[in-house]
């Protein structure tokens, strides 16, 4: 070993906090076994020695506590302060914008009996969900509650006052015109949820109907566009609180956030777009309503350009899975006559990204 007392290494307390020794922190899990208030005051926390080994890896030595931890090099070469950004799979860095042209190949898919038997194609169509948003099934069995499975296999179904399924099919006296016959433009689902369900799953069980074919939309893709091209509007819809409400006999449901949500670093992260459920803008002053609405607008029509709109027509047996988060999804209308019916659930995607960092990591 060998000490190098000129190194420029992380702030002292930093290092502390991090120490990756069974005293501090669960082997494996890495959680860690104190609190900030176990430790001496951050502006006590120093360096008293360093030491390099022959692998590169340092070992520390603090005062005012004597404390002893060893780092590895890679370790602190991949969590250096200030080396890179934060990586958050949700915001925009993590993902693949994309308009339907970029389709023209074919849309990520796979057949059911393969993402649900072969752990590499379940992987190849969770990066897809995370990265570009959705994929598709092919071969679901036509069966009702299907859908459940289908979430099951990556998650966990989320529960909601629809159930844990909900039946996309023309009913008598709607309250929601998601079970009608008419055209819906694209849209995010459950706005007036916080959080709102982060994935939604469509698995078609009949589509007999004249029309009714479905459409989806990069959320990501057209803020981006919209950032660019007038960063003004980006602006304005990324700190507008707007607030969306449903309700029926049996719920209510309010919450309220922009239409644009982005992080502490302003990368986008999350999109909630839903005309049918906005309520009154109540909270912006009266200079900033009109801009409010040239912005949203101006979002709105990047949303809904026939380029941005990627169109499938859903045949029984098949269902997309989407991140509801940025995919936005549309229908066109249909003959209440034919008959079209749709089966839908919600999951999450945090237990989608876990499933696919276990199957990253598996030698299978």
């Amino acid at each position: 070993m060998h000490e190098d007392p000129h190194e420029d290494y992380p702030a002292a307390v930093w290092l502390r906090d991090n120490c990756p020794c069974g005293q501090c922190a669960v082997p494996g899990s890495g959680q860690k076994l104190f609190g900030i208030t176990d430790l001496p005051r951050p502006d006590e926390i120093r360096i008293e020695r360093a030491e390099r080994d022959a692998d590169g890896g340092v070992t520390f030595v603090f005062a005012p506590d004597g404390h002893t931890s060893r780092f590895d090099a890679a370790w602190l070469a991949d969590n250096r302060p200030g080396r890179r950004l934060p990586y958050d799979d949700r915001a925009e860095d993590a993902k693949t914008l994309w308009q339907a042209a970029d389709f023209a190949g074919g849309v990520p898919s796979s057949g059911w009996n393969a993402f649900a038997n072969d752990p590499a194609t379940r992987a190849e169509c969770l990066e897809s969900l995370l990265a570009q948003g959705f994929f598709l099934l092919r071969g679901v069995p036509v069966r009702q509650r299907t859908v459940l499975c289908v979430a099951e296999v990556f998650g966990f179904v989320r529960d909601t006052n629809y159930g844990e399924l909900f039946d996309v099919r023309v009913e008598e006296d709607p309250a929601n015109l998601a079970f009608s016959a008419l055209p819906i433009t694209p849209h995010t689902d459950n706005p007036y949820r916080d959080p709102v369900p982060t994935i939604q799953l469509l698995h078609c069980l009949a589509n007999a109907a004249e029309g009714g074919d479905s459409g989806l939309v990069d959320g990501f893709h057209a803020a981006a566009t919209l950032r660019r091209e007038q960063p003004g509007a980006f602006d304005v819809l990324t700190r507008t609180p707007v607030t969306f409400r449903y309700r029926d006999a049996e719920a209510e449901l309010t919450a309220t956030n922009p239409l644009i949500g982005v992080d502490a670093l302003g990368r986008i992260k999350q999109i909630r777009f839903n005309d049918r459920s906005m309520r009154p803008i109540a909270t912006t002053a009266d200079d900033e309503i009109t801009p409010f609405y040239a912005a949203y607008r101006a979002f709105a029509e990047l949303l809904y350009r026939a380029e941005a709109r990627l169109d499938l027509r859903l045949e029984p047996g098949d269902c997309v899975v989407f991140d509801n988060t940025r995919t936005l999804h549309a229908r066109t209308g249909f003959t209440a006559s034919g008959h079209r019916h749709l089966q839908g659930c919600y999951a999450d995607l945090d237990a989608a990204a876990s499933t696919l960092a276990v199957l990253r990591r598996s030698p299978n």
